[in-house]
């Protein structure tokens, strides 16, 4: 089987792309590699992919569509794993355009070819930003989601609305994932523990927001790896009980479907902090702040549903997720 994965440079990209491969299937990425943040950081990622006979790399804009097309006939994908996004909460205050060009624009572009080339399944990457302003946790895909805090939130429930549509008008099997709180190993700079670990090591203030009374669904990268592809083995299919106003959010008449995948069990940020400063062994100069705007003081996720579909549910925990970002992080920048 030949599986298009989009983002392949990125954080999740990379990780899902050597999974697949070490399974032994043909996966070809296709990355922009943007300038949003390191570079090099997104070659070093594309290093431990393309050691793979198994993989083939296309630099590529989705949004501008030049040689999507050609690319899905010479490969005649599959399934699909659309985790290509312009990332980031609070870039989306200073960017907003990037957000609708790159999450917008560039999932009209998979939507489409999905459906030329008679893609048997279309796993995308949403988040757990869409929640907005909920407050009733764990979070669940049942919950209203049409009050996003950022333009980044707007774009992920657009995509599930774009998705949806797709799936109702071409049958086409598609799956959102809500994705909570992604780290670990060659996690992207701009994320919290990223940012805490270089502060702390080179003996700098770390910004604390909301005064710390913030709390995460953290979830290791490998539970998200495992979780994205059990889903991408079972299709979306039609929920033969859905009547409309009455039923679940998460599924339709269409071959459709919407699940979380995070930690339900949610870690207030200053213990995340307390364990990476146990396993540098250093104590973090704390700088505490207001919290920004377009932040969500805490997520949690309901994975029941996620558990009922394919049977998993997250299980790495905090201190060994750290413990493995930091081995990571030490031996990548010496």
């Amino acid at each position: 089987m030949k599986i298009l994965v989009t983002g392949a440079a990125g954080f999740i990209g990379m990780h899902v792309c050597k999974s697949l491969l070490k399974s032994g299937f043909n996966v070809v990425g296709i990355d922009n590699i943007n300038d949003y943040y390191d570079v090099n950081l997104k070659v070093s990622r594309l290093e431990q992919l393309t050691k793979f006979n198994n993989f083939k790399f296309y630099k590529l804009d989705l949004e501008e569509n030049n040689g999507l097309d050609d690319i899905f006939k010479l490969h005649e994908f599959k399934k699909i794993i659309h985790l290509a996004a312009q990332a980031g909460v609070r870039y989306s205050l200073e960017n907003p355009r990037a957000y609708i060009s790159a999450n917008i624009d560039g999932f009209m572009n998979i939507l489409e070819a999905a459906k030329e080339h008679n893609i048997e399944h279309l796993v995308y990457a949403s988040s757990s930003s869409v929640y907005g302003s909920n407050s009733l946790m764990p979070f669940s895909e049942d919950q209203n989601v049409d009050h996003p805090l950022s333009m980044y939130a707007a774009t992920k429930k657009a995509n599930e609305l774009m998705a949806h549509t797709y799936s109702h008008l071409y049958n086409i099997p598609t799956t959102g994932l809500r994705f909570f709180t992604v780290y670990g190993p060659w996690g992207r700079p701009d994320m919290a523990l990223f940012m805490f670990c270089k502060s702390i090591i080179e003996n700098k203030p770390i910004d604390i927001y909301n005064h710390g009374q913030m709390q995460r669904g953290f979830t290791y990268i490998s539970d998200i790896v495992e979780g994205i592809i059990k889903v991408m083995h079972k299709p979306a299919t039609p929920d033969t009980n859905f009547v409309g106003d009455n039923s679940s959010a998460s599924t339709s008449s269409a071959p459709y479907r919407i699940l979380n995948i995070g930690n339900s069990e949610s870690c207030p940020l200053m213990d995340y902090i307390n364990s990476l400063e146990n396993i540098l062994g250093i104590e973090a100069k704390k700088n505490f702040m207001e919290i920004q705007p377009g932040d969500v003081k805490s997520t949690s996720a309901d994975t029941s549903k996620l558990d009922s579909w394919v049977d998993f549910k997250p299980t790495v925990n905090i201190q060994t997720g750290i413990m493995e970002f930091v081995k990571w992080y030490r031996e990548y920048y010496k």
